[in-house]
């Protein structure tokens, strides 16, 4: 009996190391998370804004952001800077094209439009992610540049690679601008974060290497490898930009959306089961090290292939990433066209999106999603809105905690009362009181619960409310049935305080 007796010892204890080790990361997450990333990308550099007239594209944004929320996306990326340009008010470069049609001609009428985003996200509960692209200054050398823009005073600081020009990464003035630009975002705007996506040293030609020679012989000293001080060049602006961000706005995320694979098995043991371009190898990007150093505050890698792609797997590749996460926030990148194009490998009547989201919800180190385009959301390809409606994002859900960033709560709310108004019925509430602006209170959740059920505010399905007011109307029906309001206020970075709770009668 004695060696059967070790056999089930054995098995309990590999189970217990499966539970506690390698398979840590693994959990039976809620089918509805209270807390999630549902982030989704509008571009520019698609022409969708070029030339058309203001008012109609500010009701074509309305329209795609009503949508977006109705879709449960808590969170906007937004294209901002897509050529050394602005879809924004700025001194620092031209008005971009992607937006009047001409470089540097301002909207007319005239109008901001990141401002206007900012104000329509968070009036929806929704963060709001400057995106700006560090390098690229011409997607074609046919394009025309604005007089003012930066190359016609300093030609010198640019290289022209593959027919586009670019910022060269080893100068020093190069990154004092880039960060210039930056701060100017951040200082000005109340963005809730700045966001890079893949693209840093451009994406290799064939048989043609990025011209620095003149640059790695004037600032080379001390490498021997030129891959190796590519990397430090742009390590140097991830650093430089996040100490930017810290310095003027501390509650403001810095985040980066990077090619969806690091490095293969076969160029380092630690990489992933892959076969295609590389982050450390072919951009530049050292991505885990910006997450170690603590030099970005999320990683949304996009990982745009199916489950099955024979060079780059799906699943191959969450799962490396939900164990590379370096102690930052991962969330996944999403491409709706490729998951509703390919079947289920298991299932083949449906679509990948079902395996997609169970994958992506059985790691604990996997805090949301990010979709790629916003547009096809919109648009419903494959019936995806559906899906996130129905079933995916069926109750709404609080973006995650920073909390490396900001662990405070903010105080309770105070002074919640029920009011009949001209309006209707309204529950009303107070601010809790801020000693400072990482204190204070910029967001509310309301709950509602039967009038005997147990309060738990956990669960996501009793969110009727995330709002920026200071009153939610209340469904009055007849006065006989009771309920239970519950109200608790969020910070900036999501810190959700104790509850406060109104009984009522609908």
């Amino acid at each position: 009996m004695k060696p059967i007796m070790n056999l089930r010892k054995l098995i309990l204890l590999l189970a217990l190391f499966l539970a506690t080790g390698v398979g840590a990361q693994i959990q039976q997450q809620s089918p509805y998370p209270k807390r999630e990333f549902r982030g989704a990308w509008i571009q520019a550099v698609n022409g969708q804004f070029r030339g058309i007239p203001t008012e109609k594209l500010k009701q074509t944004l309305i329209d795609q952001l009503n949508s977006l929320q109705g879709a449960g996306i808590n969170a906007i990326i937004f294209q901002v800077r897509p050529e050394a340009d602005a879809l924004y008010a700025s001194q620092l470069e031209p008005w971009s094209r992607f937006l009047t049609g001409v470089q540097g001609q301002a909207p007319s009428p005239y109008w901001d439009p990141m401002q206007f985003m900012i104000d329509e996200c968070h009036k929806r509960g929704m963060e709001f992610h400057a995106w700006i692209n560090p390098y690229r200054v011409k997607t074609s050398l046919k394009s025309e540049l604005a007089a003012n823009h930066l190359y016609n005073i300093h030609p010198e600081w640019f290289v022209t690679y593959n027919n586009q020009l670019y910022f060269d990464p080893a100068l020093p003035e190069s990154r004092r601008h880039i960060c210039m630009v930056v701060a100017d975002i951040v200082s000005r705007y109340d963005v809730d974060a700045i966001h890079m996506d893949d693209y840093f040293y451009p994406y290799p030609a064939k048989g043609v290497d990025f011209p620095d020679d003149a640059s790695f012989a004037r600032y080379g000293g001390g490498f021997t490898n030129r891959a190796d001080w590519r990397r430090s060049n742009v390590n140097i602006l991830i650093q430089k930009i996040h100490e930017t961000i810290r310095g003027l706005k501390p509650w403001v995320k810095f985040g980066i959306s990077p090619f969806g694979i690091y490095r293969n098995e076969k160029n380092d043991p630690l990489g992933s089961k892959t076969n295609g371009l590389q982050n450390y190898d072919d951009l530049y990007a050292d991505v885990l090290l910006w997450a170690r150093n603590g030099w970005v505050d999320y990683n949304i890698p996009q990982i745009y292939w199916q489950i099955g792609h024979p060079a780059a797997d799906y699943e191959t590749l969450v799962k490396w990433w939900a164990k590379n996460t370096e102690n930052r926030p991962l969330f996944i990148g999403q491409s709706v066209m490729n998951t509703v194009q390919n079947a289920d490998p298991k299932n083949p009547s449906i679509n990948q999106l079902p395996r997609k989201m169970a994958l992506e919800r059985a790691y604990q180190t996997i805090g949301g999603s990010c979709q790629w385009p916003a547009s096809a959301v919109v648009e419903n390809a494959g019936k995806y809105r559906d899906a996130l409606v129905q079933e995916y994002h069926k109750y709404p859900a609080l973006v995650p905690v920073f909390d490396f960033m900001d662990d405070k709560a903010p105080g309770k709310v105070r002074k919640v009362k029920k009011v009949w108004t001209e309006d209707g019925y309204m529950l009303f509430w107070t601010a809790p009181k801020a000693k400072d602006e990482m204190d204070r209170a910029v967001q509310y959740v309301v709950y509602r619960f039967d009038g005997k059920e147990k309060v738990n505010i956990d669960d996501a399905s009793h969110i009727v409310a995330i709002t920026r007011n200071n009153f939610y109307k209340l469904p009055y029906d007849d006065g006989k049935t009771k309920y239970r309001y519950v109200v608790t206020a969020l910070d900036r970075l999501h810190n959700e305080s104790k509850s406060v709770s109104k009984k009522v009668k609908l």
